[in-house]
């Protein structure tokens, strides 16, 4: 990672960050109306062992359920995509279960796993993020030239060769794309049972009870610590893409 590729997004979030500062001070609004970022330092120092216990909990969870769903995710796409048959059948099922809201499930998976708090929470995450992997390796597959099919089956190639010699090194590139996405929906999935369920558990319950107490500073030092804690994944999931996917990316001509 060259030293542009810190400076540019430090730079965006201090930007971001002194815009936030000014339209506070701009409108007068005290910090139970808008917090601003001068704000949540001091509710970090107040609740650090909260935020590193509750962090910890929000994160395994999410990242746990994200391993699922490229598990599930990748298993479906490549069914979708080597069969027209069931990318017909399964499609409409998909779009129709990924159109329903989320939130609205919550409470049912909650009422049937009562107690399972890590599991419940676990599914959400998994449910909210395994769509956008099993599509984009479903397309990815779909569209692989015949041609190299054909040319590989005549020289006594197999299925398999085929599938990780041309069909798997195609896909990388929209599944690594897929999965920058499914990185921030596996983090709203597991919030949202944290939240619309609370337990106790995982920054989502820190959230709610700043809410509770009418403490905002805390609460918007959740969301900025979720954030944080996206924008770290993200970058996991960009160095994995460079060492796996490094040649499909095109450097800009400026």
């Amino acid at each position: 990672m060259t030293l542009r590729q810190i400076l540019v997004p430090l730079s965006a979030i201090v930007l971001f960050g002194v815009f936030w500062e000014f339209l506070v001070w701009v409108n007068g609004w005290p910090n139970y109306v808008m917090a601003s970022p001068s704000d949540l330092p001091p509710a970090y120092a107040r609740y650090w062992e909260l935020f590193f216990v509750m962090g910890w909990q929000t994160l395994w969870r999410t990242v746990v359920g994200l391993l699922l769903a490229i598990v599930f995710g990748v298993f479906l796409g490549m069914v979708m995509g080597f069969s027209r048959t069931m990318r017909d059948a399964l499609y409409p099922l998909l779009v129709g279960f990924n159109a329903i809201p989320k939130a609205t499930v919550v409470p049912i998976v909650a009422l049937l796993f009562v107690g399972d708090h890590n599991f419940n929470t676990i599914l959400i995450a998994f449910m909210i993020s395994f769509f956008p992997i099993a599509v984009s390796v479903s397309i990815g597959l779909s569209t692989l030239e015949p041609e190299y099919r054909d040319i590989l089956a005549s020289l006594g190639a197999s299925k398999t060769t085929i599938f990780w010699k041309i069909a798997l090194p195609k896909t990388l590139p929209e599944f690594f794309g897929a999965l920058k996405v499914a990185v921030t929906l596996a983090f709203i999935g597991t919030n949202l049972m944290e939240i619309v369920s609370p337990h106790g558990r995982g920054l989502g319950a820190l959230f709610d009870s700043g809410k509770t107490n009418s403490d905002y500073p805390l609460m918007f030092a959740v969301l900025i610590a979720l954030a944080l804690m996206g924008i770290v994944l993200y970058y996991v999931v960009v160095a994995l893409e460079k060492i796996f996917a490094g040649w499909a990316e095109r450097s800009p001509s400026y």
